[in-house]
């Protein structure tokens, strides 16, 4: 091999399969795969890439994505740099985290530190490297609260380029890195900037519901943690070897956010079918208002439980496609297009999926 670095070559295999970095748990085998734990062994992974002109996948913790039965015929570089520092100034501290750090982890690490902006994004599985990529959201907070600053290897000039709050174009779970920036970047490291000894987050209904019914009034950065965690936990939103419903990629459609006058029609479409106290969850988004996906599924005949084949929807979460256990990509795939098509035809609406499809035609 020319131009790599000694990392690169030892750590470099062939056929691996992917299914196992990825929490559906489904997808083939790469024909190249490398850990990379550090920023030379990426960029050395780059240019070899480049060199035996193969298609490149970076991989993160594998929460987000969607893997075809095929593989990937390329090489894929899963993003393993880590290291966390932290340094405190006043009221702030400055956290930074390597892209490969697992994400509720440095959450719990923030929290066990009374650093609070992470809280409710506990339980959340994947790589730090990824939460910019989507803008991680859930429970009323969000990334590109925190988030300072980023690192990463600019795959058009090959170098290290740091990237601000403002410079990654967050949206609603969206960033320039899903849009315009698509496979552009590999991010190395992601720094935050979290309040020192501040008041957590309890900006979520469900939230809300969860402390008033047991009677707390001031919850601290580690009970909101739990509460999270524990919410989350029903909806088989943390990943759990033995509860088959986790075996997801977490929420697989985005909430559909609308204009007022797209509002207005979707609820009269809902008011043909909906009995009159029923009503149909919508909460205002700046001058948009956002509407509940799992209310929309549910609404189209896709109830909790829903079984495709070896795949099929959570038990406990409308949201959730999951593996029953010797599932395909192509089952998830049908499924999802079954979904979004009876969405669209009851509603005139079209849902927008949050993973990443990989090596599908």
């Amino acid at each position: 091999m020319q131009n790599t670095n000694l990392e690169f070559e030892k750590s470099l295999r062939e056929n691996e399969q992917l299914a196992r970095f990825t929490t559906l748990g489904l997808g083939g085998a790469a024909r190249f795969f490398c850990e990379a734990g550090s920023i030379e062994c990426l960029q050395a992974g780059v240019r070899w890439a480049r060199e035996q002109r193969l298609p490149l996948l970076i991989l993160g913790g594998g929460s987000n994505i969607v893997i075809s039965d095929s593989g990937f015929r390329g090489l894929v570089l899963r993003v393993a740099v880590k290291g966390i520092s932290i340094e405190t100034s006043g009221e702030w501290a400055t956290v930074k985290a390597g892209a490969g750090e697992e994400w509720d982890d440095l959450v719990a690490l923030c929290v066990a530190s009374q650093l609070a902006g992470f809280e409710c994004l506990s339980g959340i599985p994947g790589s730090v490297g990824a939460t910019p990529i989507q803008n991680v959201g859930a429970y009323g907070q969000e990334i590109s609260e925190t988030m300072k600053r980023l690192s990463a290897i600019d795959l058009v000039t090959g170098e290290i380029t740091e990237i601000s709050r403002d410079e990654c174009q967050f949206g609603y779970r969206a960033s320039r890195f899903k849009r315009q920036d698509h496979s552009r970047f590999i991010i190395t490291q992601v720094e935050y900037r979290l309040r020192v000894q501040g008041k957590p987050a309890i900006r979520y209904a469900e939230l809300e519901r969860y402390f008033a019914e047991r009677g707390i009034s001031s919850p601290s950065l580690a009970e909101v943690r739990e509460a999270v965690i524990a919410i989350r936990r029903r909806k088989a939103m943390v990943i759990d070897p033995a509860d088959t419903d986790s075996r997801s990629v977490g929420s697989f459609f985005v909430n559909p956010v609308v204009t007022p006058g797209e509002y207005e029609e979707i609820r009269s479409r809902a008011s043909s079918f909906i009995s009159d106290t029923e009503k149909m969850p919508a909460f205002p988004s700046g001058d948009r208002i956002k509407l509940s996906a799992a209310w929309l599924i549910e609404q189209a005949g896709f109830e909790k439980g829903h079984e495709h084949g070896n795949v099929g929807i959570s038990t406990k979460h409308a949201l959730a496609i999951v593996n029953r256990g010797g599932g395909t990509a192509r089952e998830v795939l049908h499924l999802a297009e079954e979904i979004k098509s009876r969405v669209r035809d009851r509603f005139g609406i079209a849902l927008d999926v949050e993973p990443v499809f990989v090596g599908f035609d």
